[in-house]
């Protein structure tokens, strides 16, 4: 059997390849960039029209929505240094001093045409242009290269669907809970003994660290959310997007809230030096406690990131069974730090801050806290997309209206 698997390995993780949409993405290129070249070989005058495979390559983005709303920008501001470099090969030519204005000319239009992050290509586009001899063929064969590879780019992601990068948010979201995770262990083990200031700071350290993780999560949902929007592998884009969205929210909510937990265990850790935090049956509780939370937050992530309905629901209940062990022990460590308080009230906006912060962490992961938030998004977006489209909006209410009227009649 073992032998069998060894023989078959290579077959699955090539079928494994063919659905990585590093791959994917990889092979749409190449294939846009080859074919609008042999086009263009056949339209432009040019010996070797180069111009079209680079536009394909770059008007290929990775989402079908990065290229219909970056593709006609990128078109836009080739188009314009080329005018604007026929307009100077015309009138001057190619000087030191032209080149410069052909510089500041190519960076002020492209402004007015709105290219946006595209201006720098005005100017390239302008230089190239002007820096050749034959400037009025070289000129429109560059128009039509930059329109060739255009055109073969939005064709490649409209006949060939581009990649979903879900299931890579998913991961992303996913290893940020499990650091998460990580340290609350660390934090509960170190809480349940001896801890020094300088460790103690380190947990709080690592915490703040957090937030840059956070942002490479959320370029990788937003590229995600854009690999939904306008693609016909997708269903439920909305539905998806909105799921990641408030998910990553909440965790990012759940950093903050482990942060300020760090810096009043930190501050306790001052107080009580060289003593440890808590009593050994309090401390292990509060481990106890960290510890489900930080099941807890796993459990988060996995749901926010299942789309199978029978997954999502055992993700649901697997959840729901942690959060209620964790506020149980809540419960038990609230008392035990009650009666802590009786005994010695030095320290008690620290011992009810510690209950604060957990608190929140496990309101925020609340299944019903997340439904009402998913409805919320959803109504939301509703809103937001009656506003930017009121014609087509009018006219479905004008449409449900007709066609209840028309139940209604008697026949």
């Amino acid at each position: 059997m073992r032998e069998v698997r060894e023989l078959t390995a290579p077959v699955v993780g090539f079928f494994k390849r063919r659905h990585d949409p590093v791959l994917e993405q990889t092979l749409r290129s190449a294939f846009a960039a080859t074919v609008s070249y042999v086009i263009a070989l056949r339209l432009s005058p040019e010996a070797a029209p180069l111009t079209a495979p680079l536009t394909a390559l770059l008007v290929v983005q990775v989402t079908l929505y990065a290229t219909l709303t970056t593709g006609f920008r990128r078109v836009n501001s080739v188009v314009t240094g080329v005018l604007v470099a026929i307009a100077f090969s015309l009138l001057v030519g190619l000087t030191w001093w032209s080149l410069g204005l052909l510089i500041v000319a190519s960076l002020v239009v492209g402004r007015f045409v709105r290219a946006e992050e595209f201006v720098p290509e005005v100017a390239i586009s302008a230089m190239l242009v002007l820096g050749v001899t034959t400037h009025g063929d070289t000129a429109w064969a560059r128009v039509v290269e930059t329109l060739i590879g255009a055109v073969v780019g939005l064709a490649c992601n409209l006949l060939l669907a581009p990649p979903v990068w879900v299931e890579e948010a998913g991961q992303s979201i996913e290893g940020l809970a499990r650091r998460v995770r990580q340290l609350m262990l660390r934090m509960g083990e170190e809480a349940a003994g001896s801890t020094p200031v300088h460790r103690a700071a380190e947990r709080l350290h690592e915490a703040r660290r957090l937030d840059h993780d956070i942002v490479e999560v959320d370029a990788a949902l937003r590229q995600a959310e854009d690999s939904l929007r306008l693609n016909p592998r997708v269903r439920e884009g909305l539905l998806h997007r909105v799921v990641l969205r408030t998910g990553l929210d909440t965790l990012e909510i759940c950093t903050v809230v482990l942060r300020v937990l760090a810096r009043t265990l930190t501050d306790l850790a001052k107080e009580r030096e060289p003593d440890p935090l808590f009593p050994p049956e309090t401390g292990a509780t509060v481990e106890q406690l960290l510890s489900e939370v930080a099941d807890a937050v796993v459990s988060f992530a996995v749901l926010v990131t299942t789309s199978v309905s029978s997954n999502a629901e055992s993700a649901e209940e697997r959840l729901a069974t942690e959060l209620r062990q964790a506020s149980a022990t809540r419960d038990k460590l609230a008392q035990l730090l009650l009666e802590e308080v009786q005994r010695d009230t030095r320290h008690w906006q620290l011992h009810g801050a510690v209950l604060t912060e957990v608190n929140r962490i496990l309101d925020e992961m609340d299944t019903e806290h997340r439904s009402q938030r998913l409805f919320e998004e959803l109504d939301r977006n509703a809103r937001e997309q009656c506003e930017k489209l009121p014609r087509i909006t009018a006219m479905r209410e004008r449409l449900g209206r007709n066609q209840t009227g028309a139940a209604g009649r008697p026949r």
